[in-house]
């Protein structure tokens, strides 16, 4: 398994996380704490300040999404993993099939009625 492959499988992990707790939170202020008690001073569960805590986890969660997708792009597999130019042979001269840029190139002169083609 290569490391990329591990990298996606953290990404497609951590964005499902995200997702959850994005989905938990009420933008109105109740969510998951007001399921629980919604109270300032009430406590049930073990649960207080729930929405600090899905704000937190939130901010963490997009945080090392982020550092995981930068991450991966470094282990990216390259297509041509060959460090050496196309455009030169073995050899390290020119091939064949390449113009030289320091020539000028040719121009046919139209022929005129007067010319004869031979």
């Amino acid at each position: 398994m290569s490391t990329f492959t591990i990298f996606l499988f953290l990404i497609i992990i951590v964005a499902f996380l995200l997702v959850v707790v994005i989905m938990v939170q009420n933008p109105k202020g109740g969510g998951l704490s007001s399921s629980f008690g919604g109270g300032g001073t009430q406590q049930l569960g073990g649960v207080k300040k729930t929405t600090d805590f899905l704000d937190k986890s939130t901010w963490t969660l997009a945080t090392v999404l982020l550092a995981l997708i930068l991450a991966s792009n470094l282990t990216i597999p390259k297509a041509g993993n060959n460090a050496e130019s196309k455009a030169l042979d073995n050899s390290g001269t020119p091939t064949d099939t390449q113009v030289p840029l320091n020539t000028p190139a040719q121009q046919d002169t139209p022929a005129t009625v007067g010319d004869s083609v031979n």
